[in-house]
């Protein structure tokens, strides 16, 4: 497969997958307001869980297959060696990809205990919480475009 091709679908998977984890925690936001049991609380459990298995987990899935088939392509037929993984700035890019992942899962069990009703975190703490993958995303993109962690 073409290399750029698969950088494009890799792009486009964490694009879709970024959204899914900045606009949920903002759905919880909402939701943490309404009564548990409500019609709001209804239609948010089902927006919640849409966005969790239709757009979310798929696209971590994809960014992940299309991210392995990257480091492959660059092991295999560009850097001529599996080495490139030790760079500092690969490193920090691993990392953020291992918080994300760990992120969507602690996702995925908050918006269990808002189908549960048992919530127990405030609309601030959705929104502060809010900007995390996007502060991850700003250092991995930095780290390797400019490969700043490796001078």
């Amino acid at each position: 497969m073409n290399y750029d091709l698969l950088r494009g679908l890799h792009i486009l998977a964490v694009i879709a997958w970024m959204a899914g984890m900045m606009y949920l925690p903002r759905l919880f936001a909402y939701h943490a307001a309404v009564p548990v049991g409500s019609e709001m609380d209804t239609t948010f459990q089902t927006m919640e869980l849409k966005l969790y298995r239709i757009i979310m987990g798929p696209a971590m899935i994809a960014a992940w297959l299309f991210g392995l088939a990257l480091i492959y392509v660059d092991a295999t037929q560009i850097r001529g060696g599996w080495d490139f993984l030790q760079q500092p700035w690969m490193v920090v890019k691993l990392l953020g990809v291992i918080f994300m992942t760990g992120w969507h899962h602690v996702l995925g069990a908050a918006r269990k205990r808002f189908a549960a009703g048992t919530n127990q975190r405030t609309a601030r703490y959705w929104k502060m919480t809010n900007e995390l993958p996007f502060i991850a995303a700003i250092i991995m993109v930095l780290a390797v475009t400019t490969e700043f962690w490796s001078r």
